[in-house]
C-alpha cells in the first residue's frame, strides 16, 4: 500500500505563499486520486483540493483562486501551491490517497480516503 510523506509547511505572513509536497512510496500515485485536507485545532478535518487520475481537479470554495493542486506521476509526488495565504488557512495539512477506477467518487470526503500522511504544519500570521 502507498506510503505518503508531506513536506513544505512553515510559517508565513498573510499574503505570502507556500508550496506543499506529498511524496509517495511503495506504489505509484498514477493509480490514485490524490487530495489535500487540513485540520485546525478544535475543528474537523476538511477537504482542500483533490486531483483525480485524469488530472482534473476540485477545490473547496474557501481556496478557489488561491490554491493550485497538481501531480507529477513521474516523480510520484503531489503538490499544493498556496498563494495569498490568510490566517484562517493555518492548520495541519495532510495528503490523502484513494486508489481505483472509481476513486473520483471520493471527491473531498474525508471518510472516502484510506491512505494518509502524517501532516505538515502551516501557520499564517496577520
Amino acid at each position: 500500500q502507498v506510503q505518503l510523506v508531506e513536506s513544505g509547511g512553515g510559517s508565513v505572513q498573510a499574503g505570502g505563499s507556500l508550496r506543499l509536497s506529498c511524496g509517495a512510496s511503495e506504489d505509484t500515485i498514477s493509480n490514485y486520486c490524490m487530495a489535500w485536507f487540513r485540520q485546525a485545532p478544535g475543528q474537523e478535518r476538511e477537504g482542500v483540493a483533490v486531483v483525480y487520475r485524469d488530472r482534473s481537479r476540485t477545490y473547496a470554495d474557501s481556496v478557489k483562486g488561491r490554491f493550485t493542486i497538481s501531480r507529477d506521476n513521474a516523480k510520484n509526488t503531489m503538490y499544493l501551491e498556496m498563494n495569498s495565504l490568510k490566517p484562517e488557512d493555518s492548520a495541519m495539512y495532510y495528503c490523502a490517497a484513494q486508489p481505483g477506477y472509481y476513486c473520483y467518487l471520493a471527491r473531498l470526503l474525508r471518510h472516502k480516503y484510506n491512505y494518509w500522511g502524517q501532516g505538515t504544519q502551516v501557520t499564517v500570521s496577520s
